[in-house]
């Protein structure tokens, strides 16, 4: 039984020759970050539309931020003060708040500084991208994966034109499965604690993450049993790390609203933005608080977990009428997921006119992507388990609640290091079998 390490090293035995590691790594964050800055000096004025007082810098997460530099705390969501708030997790609301706090709220001061910190984030992913692809398919690939990434047109438009936590989930995410890889290496109850410290945190910049964090460290756990490793205490100190980091924010949303409210309570909204019985838009308007008076209304009178909940009825109460619907737009939204497809139509056009383009970048980078993943399966099944984790679970919830074309932007690096590796694999001819056994 061979790691994915080994094979790296078997390669290349000079690959962790880090100083010239930590010039290519310098030199990639140093162009990624210098492209997202320019591209955010002519971006940044779209978030300063004061259209919806300023709605645009930042939605939620702007009027979280501001109520918390006014003092009010972790609350008022939408248009006005309605009082405490679960509708995002704590992390990326407050960089921003401290960020309004020194530069003021929704001046020019704070959208350049909030959208250099999310090229910064975006930029720094390169470091995951590049060592991902160096442990798992060789420094060759290593290079060209986080040049790629450099470059990659989404990664530089979502840092430079977007200020929510997309940019540092991404980061997050990257980091979680880079750590995750090295679980398979050691049973250290240290390491172990520290993946769980980490999914914690990442939970708390968004909980998307743990549709892959836990369950790649459930593959870990069964790849050191199956090596006869101790697995369950490595498991057990991870757990406990995760613990400690989430259950702050457990209580205080205890206590802030009466609940038990894990991560977020906005899953009713969710579900029921995606099944209304309207489909000409993957997100059509007009079932949001934020951009209909008729739902903002019902917000304020029922408060938030009593609307959340009400609209979660109101969704599964859809759902349980139109099963057949229901199958048909969970399938369209999982190829939306994949290709950015959703319809042809005259008024989807109107609204969506970079659909094209976007089509054709989704589904080459989704086509190459799954190459990659057959290639490095069929080097190893333990090769390619995580990949495939990754994959196949992020996107999953969004099939049945609704998608947006920034949701699928924190597993981007996984495709592109696959995608990567598909074309550095044919190119160099790699054998596509028994170079790696799991």
């Amino acid at each position: 039984m061979i790691s994915n390490a080994a094979v790296v090293k078997k390669e290349n035995p000079d690959a962790s020759a880090s100083p010239h590691i930590r010039g290519s790594l310098f030199w990639m964050v140093l162009v990624a970050l210098a492209l997202r800055l320019v591209v955010v000096a002519f971006l940044y004025p779209e978030r300063l539309n004061p259209d919806r007082d300023y709605w645009r810098f930042a939605g939620e997460t702007g009027r979280i931020a501001r109520s918390l530099v006014q003092g009010n705390g972790f609350s008022s969501p939408l248009r006005a003060p309605t009082g405490p708030t679960a509708w995002m997790t704590p992390i990326y609301p407050t960089i921003l708040a401290g960020v309004f706090r020194v530069f003021g709220i929704y001046t020019k001061a704070s959208a350049l500084v909030m959208l250099s910190l999310n090229s910064l984030f975006s930029a720094l992913t390169c470091i995951p991208v590049f060592l991902i692809a160096r442990r798992s398919f060789g420094p060759g690939t290593a290079v060209l994966a986080g040049w790629s990434w450099a470059f990659f047109p989404y990664a530089i438009y979502f840092s430079a034109n977007f200020i929510w936590a997309t940019t540092l989930t991404t980061l997050m995410l990257s980091l979680l499965f880079l750590a995750a890889l090295s679980l398979e290496d050691s049973p250290s109850l240290s390491r172990w604690a520290g993946f769980g410290l980490l999914t914690g945190v990442s939970a708390m910049t968004d909980p998307i993450v743990l549709s892959v964090g836990p369950l790649l460290a459930l593959w870990m756990c069964y790849r050191l049993f199956k090596r006869r490793q101790r697995w369950l205490q490595p498991a057990l100190c991870a757990a406990l790390g995760f613990v400690l980091v989430v259950t702050p924010w457990f209580v205080r949303n205890y206590h802030a609203l009466g609940a038990f409210i894990p991560f977020r309570d906005n899953f009713g909204l969710e579900l029921y933005v995606g099944n209304n019985g309207e489909t000409w838009h993957f997100a059509p308007g007009g079932f949001h608080p934020s951009d209909t008076d008729r739902e903002w209304d019902e917000y304020q009178q029922l408060g938030e977990l009593a609307y959340m909940k009400h609209k979660q009825v109101q969704a599964v109460t859809f759902i349980k009428g139109h099963p057949a619907d229901f199958a048909v737009l969970s399938f369209r939204r999982a190829v939306y997921m994949w290709t950015n497809f959703w319809s042809f139509s005259h008024r989807y056009m109107e609204a969506e006119p970079l659909d094209p383009p976007n089509m054709f970048l989704t589904t080459t980078l989704t086509v190459l992507a799954l190459l990659g993943l057959r290639r490095a399966f069929r080097q190893g099944f333990g090769l390619g388990m995580p990949f495939a984790i990754a994959l196949f679970f992020f996107p999953a919830v969004y099939y049945v609640t609704h998608p947006e074309d920034y949701y699928r932007r924190p597993i981007d690096p996984i495709f592109v290091v696959l995608a990567v590796y598909a074309i550095t694999s044919r190119l160099r001819g790699t054998p596509e079998k028994d170079e790696a056994r799991a």
